[in-house]
């Protein structure tokens, strides 16, 4: 165990012997994510370092408070990179904010999502115990993968210590395309490409454009957008990153923006204010002051959640509220890794 490792769990031990709840926090780029944490703050930051690198195995395993810009410049050395494409919303975006919040870019519905690529963790539970999961390699286990668990978990289990990620090669071209539709007809359209072979990588609609990004060999997009048709777009992997990063136009905003999660098929909402569809019409961008129960009704009965991304001073609970069967297993499953609720109560739900 390192140093600073046997120092985070110092301090968690002390925490538990005061029952004093504390906030994980790397750099806090994802800070606006979730409820409002609990006091003081318990900082990862420093716990940083690419700990090993095989590039013909395709793993990397480092440390949570690893920034990502240093990850994806390791990676662009070897042609590369996260196939889950993660926002950083921040320069300061570190690893295990990444994984913790299990955050995923365009590329999510072709490539898979961040807790797809998790292989292993290192993390402190509640009662200050070192515990590893999973390891550096893909392969089938019996039981739960509980590296995976803690993916998207917010820091609500433990401090994730070293993760370990499958990486995957960069892809040798791709472009973007660009076609002026309206809303039903992009569904439509990425509906009928999603059913068939195409080297697609990413399919959003604005409003007014609809957005393809192709990549693979050279004469793979040529015969793919002689089959799509579309305009070729310059710079589109700006694009995609301001997509990535909330920097599109569409964000700049100044009410409560939702994210609806929903088959790909589902028709547009009648809903007051904007809307961006993304992942290729699974992913639904909503800036709107509706009643939060109204966009979550409708929702979840088209199959789908709705989560409260950025708020605007708002009491409403950031999550879609679990179905009456799944809180009690949510509460255990945050008994057996934090019995005496330190880490981040509440972040997730107000009752967990």
């Amino acid at each position: 165990m390192s140093d600073l490792s046997q120092t985070l769990r110092e301090q968690v031990l002390d925490a538990r012997e005061h029952q004093q709840p504390v906030s994980i926090q790397g750099n806090n780029t994802k800070g606006f994510l979730g409820n409002s944490g609990a006091t003081p703050i318990l900082d990862t930051s420093a716990h940083s370092g690419i700990l090993h690198y095989e590039p013909t195995e395709l793993v990397l395993t480092a440390r949570a408070g690893t920034l990502l810009s240093d990850i994806t410049q390791c990676l662009d050395e070897h042609q590369q990179m996260l196939a889950f494409e993660p926002p950083g919303f921040g320069d300061k975006a570190t690893l295990g904010g990444t994984i913790a919040c299990n955050l995923s870019g365009p590329r999510r519905p072709y490539a898979g999502a961040a807790r797809d690529f998790v292989l292993g963790c290192c993390i402190i539970n509640g009662q200050g115990q070192v515990l590893k999961f999973g390891g550096e390699v893909m392969k089938n286990v019996a039981g739960y993968d509980v590296s995976r668990l803690m993916t998207g978990a917010m820091g609500t289990l433990g401090i994730l210590l070293d993760i370990s990620i499958k990486v995957v090669p960069k892809p040798p071209m791709e472009l973007t395309i660009r076609k002026e539709v309206d809303n039903e007809q992009a569904l439509q359209v990425m509906s009928r490409w999603r059913q068939r072979p195409m080297p697609v990588s990413a399919a959003c609609h604005d409003g007014n454009h609809l957005y393809f990004r192709l990549s693979g060999s050279e004469s793979a997009l040529k015969s793919a957008q002689n089959k799509m048709g579309g305009d070729r777009v310059d710079n589109g992997e700006d694009f995609w990153e301001r997509l990535r990063e909330h920097k599109h136009a569409f964000f700049d905003i100044n009410k409560p923006l939702w994210r609806l999660s929903l088959p790909a098929n589902t028709p547009l909402f009648n809903l007051d204010g904007k809307q961006f569809i993304d992942w290729g019409g699974a992913q639904r961008w909503l800036v709107s002051s509706m009643d939060a129960d109204k966009i979550r009704a409708l929702t979840y009965k088209a199959g789908g959640h709705a989560s409260l991304y950025r708020r605007m001073d708002s009491e409403v609970e950031t999550f879609h509220p679990l179905p009456e069967a799944m809180l009690p297993i949510h509460q255990r499953i945050k008994q057996a890794f934090d019995p005496d609720n330190i880490f981040n109560p509440g972040r997730m739900y107000k009752t967990i």
